[in-house]
């Protein structure tokens, strides 16, 4: 028998919050590091995008997939320590510009 796709969060332990988009849709995972040092999701989202939507750049489009993943994972991550994790250079750029 396999593990489980989904593991229960473990609020002693961070969270991972993984963002991407695309030209249609926006996508997200909440996942935390499991006993055998490997992360395991916790929360799978996704949402299609508006026709006004669908029409911003990819910047404003990862932006948003940051927005929406945050709000929809308020329960699990407000007041609790978590990483944001995104594969889109501009936003990785400003992070580390803010320096922080």
């Amino acid at each position: 028998m396999s593990d489980p796709v989904l593991r229960a969060p473990d609020f002693d332990k961070p969270f991972l919050v993984t963002t991407d988009a695309s030209e249609r849709g926006v996508g997200a995972v909440l996942m935390q590091e499991g006993p055998n040092q490997k992360f395991h999701p916790v929360v799978f989202l996704s949402k299609k995008l508006s026709e006004r939507g669908s029409h911003w750049s990819i910047s404003e489009k990862e932006c948003y997939a940051i927005i929406y993943a945050l709000e929809k994972l308020r329960p699990y991550v407000w007041g609790w320590r978590f990483h944001l994790q995104t594969n889109h250079a501009a936003l990785q750029w400003l992070h580390t510009a803010t320096g922080k």
